[in-house]
């Protein structure tokens, strides 16, 4: 048993958890009844990475504050100007994808007990309230903005504070990480287990009606994931961005595609910050900040379900329009970590755009809700590998600037 663990702990995080993965689709196949209880493993996983990884924010986030020295570049306005083009050029490309591929909609019910926000300012206001939350309502809630404002806020007031403080936070942030990455090496047991509960409790024909619409969503995706991104990236580093793209969609990509949680992988996307050797005091902040606006899985969503529903509707659509889409699918996408329910309950506020009575844009919701198990999945996978990608693609630009050699291919 011992040479089998110290064998199983040689193999990549990556290979174990495909290892779970085709166990799990092996399980649910041939024994789906019996494989039920598997489900627990899923469960437990990723309610420990959501128990942990507000604490885990919280901490890491003040304790980069705290220790930050006056002069260390932190590379936060590259970033967070990545993140809005990226998301605006997802959006873009969505729409761009739409009208060469028109897609119709078989409307569905399946959205009566959600409600909508009324409108772009609603958005904002609750994104400004959840800022100043309750500090410990935040962490309990796991409000990413609002803890990200009081970390920010604490770790300001400390900056004064004795040595012997600073290297208390210092060390409550790394005990916390240790932690987390005990929680992640269970990561194959949990992929085994919400891929058990996936197949089980959805199946795959309920998808199948529907194939048309998720063609365009996951293709907008993946072009986004292989074309859009690194291009973005061989602006800022000058040279082949696929090394890295890779390495993002492998390690951060495949764990957020399972667990459908960019909170959940706010840990495992720390874990390949530090083994490409970046900045902490940069991605201990950028990668919170990113799980919160850099969100081009769920401007794609926007966009692509919205003029579904107005091919479906005959409305016509112009050049200036279609722009204007684009931008409030970026505005959406932003805010719709601070609305219950996600991406997918901004579509209304999109849909009224083209005048689309609220009833049919909540049942386009519906729709939304069928093909969310693989929509959901793709949409947080390249959210959360951005996130490091684009912290990655910031901090490269300065070493270029410095005369450094960026040897992507040593960490790919």
């Amino acid at each position: 048993m011992k040479s089998i663990l110290k064998k199983w702990n040689q193999w990549s995080l990556v290979k174990q958890i495909l290892i779970g993965l085709v166990i799990g689709i092996l399980l649910s196949v041939m024994i789906p009844e019996a494989a039920k209880p598997v489900v627990i493993f899923g469960t437990l996983f990723v309610g420990a990475l959501k128990g942990i990884a507000p604490v885990l924010v919280f901490f890491l986030v003040m304790a980069a504050i705290v220790g930050h020295k006056s002069g260390q570049r932190t590379n936060m306005k590259s970033i967070i100007f990545l993140y809005l083009l990226g998301t605006f050029l997802a959006a873009l490309t969505a729409v761009i994808v739409s009208f060469i591929f028109p897609v119709g909609l078989t409307l569905a019910k399946g959205a009566e007990g959600v409600t909508a926000p009324g409108g772009v300012v609603e958005v904002l206001k609750g994104l400004l309230l959840n800022v100043v939350d309750n500090p410990v309502k935040a962490i309990f809630n796991a409000n990413y903005i609002g803890i990200l404002a009081w970390a920010i806020v604490l770790g300001l007031a400390l900056r004064g504070a004795a040595d012997t403080t600073k290297t208390m936070i210092s060390n409550v942030s790394d005990a916390i990480s240790k932690m987390v990455t005990w929680v992640i090496k269970f990561a194959p047991l949990g992929i085994m287990g919400l891929v058990v509960e996936s197949i089980t409790t959805n199946g795959i024909e309920s998808l199948l009606s529907y194939g048309k619409l998720l063609a365009v969503l996951i293709g907008c995706m993946v072009f986004v994931a292989l074309v859009i991104n690194p291009i973005i990236v061989f602006f800022s580093i000058k040279q082949n961005p696929y090394p890295l793209v890779f390495k993002c969609l492998k390690e951060s990509g495949i764990t957020a595609f399972f667990t459908r949680s960019s909170a959940s992988n706010i840990p495992v996307n720390m874990k390949l910050c530090e083994n490409l050797g970046l900045n902490k005091d940069s991605y201990s902040v950028s990668i919170p900040l990113g799980a919160t606006i850099n969100m081009a899985g769920a401007a794609v969503t926007i966009s692509v379900l919205t003029l579904a529903a107005v091919h479906t509707l005959g409305i016509e659509v112009d050049l200036p329009t279609a722009i204007i889409l684009s931008v409030l699918a970026t505005v959406c996408a932003c805010g719709a970590s601070g609305v219950a329910g996600g991406s997918l309950l901004l579509i209304p506020l999109a849909c009224s755009l083209f005048g689309i009575p609220g009833d049919v844009a909540m049942q386009v919701v519906g729709v939304g809700f069928i093909i969310g198990v693989l929509q959901d999945s793709f949409e947080t996978a390249l959210n959360s590998s951005t996130d490091v990608l684009f912290t990655a693609a910031a901090e490269f630009k300065e070493w270029r600037k410095e005369g450094k050699v960026i040897e992507i291919r040593k960490v790919s």
